[in-house]
């Protein structure tokens, strides 16, 4: 694995903050009701995204997860401004408005969504595998879902075919606490999920979440066994967010203790303190992170909202292509 300099702490300090507070801005505008619809923040999980992008090799390497999905293609490459946009259903969005909160996708940065469906993304995600191994391309698809899309039955047949065919796949379980706002105590008699992979005998752990370094070393072994062609690898991140499931969540089945507990091994604050620590940054250089962080959440909020809605014409163009269709033609 790449190691983990003074540079990474830097970089990985100021992409989760920026991740942190452009969700906080989305959250801010979705009260405001310039995001509609549903919104599924990611605050508390970065250390998640953070690891594996050290561990993966970004130019083949491919991302499928579900619809806690903005900031993903951020640490991916995707402009942060289109990302915004599209949440905010404009034309210079990632896909031109039209998907929104719950499906953004990147075929150019290798992020294949965004995925409304609870465990809809988990075949898919074995499938992506399947074609970079029928083309050799030596890519590794990291398979992302939540503690509750693990009950669905599909996980059991993807598993099953991703360890008969070995499969370059990584299927990671980001285990927040809650599948909505059932805790997984309440959701099966067992409580460590990642040991549903040792029934197919797939190399399956439990990984410290809210840490990137731990993040990053589970994610490079099970990456590299995968490039081997060895097989999938099945991964629990002990995670937790602190908002709710999505903004319509009351949060009643948690206390507000129980969350700032949680808040005290904060990912981002650990790599603060071990910049700190070590002297890889001063204060003033800190704060001219925190600055360049605002002004950039500034810079996507004020060209998303500038942006313009789609034509109307494009609601239509997307949809359906037939010969003798007799409306407006396939254009796009």
């Amino acid at each position: 694995m790449k190691e983990i300099t003074k540079e990474v702490y830097l970089k990985w300090y100021e992409d989760m903050l920026f991740w942190r507070k452009f969700e906080d801005k989305l959250a801010a505008l979705y009260i405001q009701q310039k995001v509609r619809g549903f919104l599924h923040l990611y605050n508390g999980q970065e250390a998640v995204l953070a690891g594996a992008l050290h561990a993966m090799d970004l130019s083949k390497d491919k991302m499928i997860t579900a619809y806690r999905n903005h900031v993903q293609p951020i640490g991916l490459g995707v402009d942060p401004r289109r990302i915004m946009a599209e949440l905010l259903g404009k034309g210079t969005g990632t896909s031109q408005g039209l998907g929104g909160s719950m499906h953004i996708f990147s075929k150019e940065h290798n992020f294949y969504g965004g995925h409304g469906i609870v465990g809809g993304q988990i075949p898919l995600g074995a499938g992506l595998a399947f074609a970079d191994k029928y083309f050799d391309r030596k890519a590794v698809t990291m398979c992302y879902f939540g503690d509750g899309a693990a009950r669905q039955g599909s996980l059991h047949e993807t598993f099953n075919m991703a360890m008969n065919w070995k499969l370059p796949v990584v299927f990671i379980i980001e285990n927040n606490g809650y599948a909505m706002g059932t805790s997984v105590e309440r959701t099966a008699n067992h409580s460590e999920i990642w040991k549903l992979g040792l029934g197919y005998e797939m190399p399956s752990g439990p990984v410290d979440g809210m840490n990137p370094v731990k993040v990053a070393e589970a994610m490079y072994e099970a990456i590299e066994r995968a490039r081997r062609g060895d097989g999938p690898t099945l991964l629990e991140m002990k995670t937790y967010r602190y908002r709710g499931h999505s903004m319509s969540d009351a949060q009643n089945y948690r206390s507000k203790e129980e969350v700032e507990e949680y808040k005290k091994i904060d990912p981002i604050t650990q790599v603060l303190d071990v910049i700190k620590a070590n002297g890889y940054a001063t204060e003033s250089e800190i704060e001219a992170m925190d600055q360049r962080v605002k002004d950039l959440v500034v810079e996507c909020e004020k060209f998303a909202e500038e942006s313009p809605f789609p034509e109307l014409n494009v609601m239509y163009d997307v949809v359906y292509e037939q010969e003798n269709y007799p409306f407006l033609p396939h254009r796009l």
